[in-house]
C-alpha cells in the first residue's frame, strides 16, 4: 500500500504539471485572451493529464524500485 501511495503522489504531481503546461500552451494559441476557446483548453488539458497518468503506469524515475 505504501508503494502505491508513493507512486500515486509522484504520478499525480507529474499529471498536474502536464495539465498546467498543456493549458498554458493551448491558451497561448489564442490571439487575444477573449478569443480563447476554453472548452478546448479544458478538454486538451484533462486529456493530457489522463495520458500522463496512463504513461506513468510504465514507471516513474522518481520512484526507486
Amino acid at each position: 500500500m505504501q508503494k502505491f501511495l508513493k507512486w500515486l503522489k509522484a504520478a499525480g504531481i507529474r499529471a498536474i504539471k502536464t495539465v498546467a503546461q498543456t493549458a498554458v500552451a493551448t491558451i497561448g494559441t489564442g490571439a487575444v485572451f477573449s478569443g480563447v476557446d476554453w472548452k478546448t483548453v479544458v478538454s486538451a488539458a484533462l486529456l493530457a493529464g489522463l495520458v500522463s497518468l496512463l504513461t506513468s503506469t510504465a514507471g516513474l524515475p522518481e520512484i526507486k524500485e
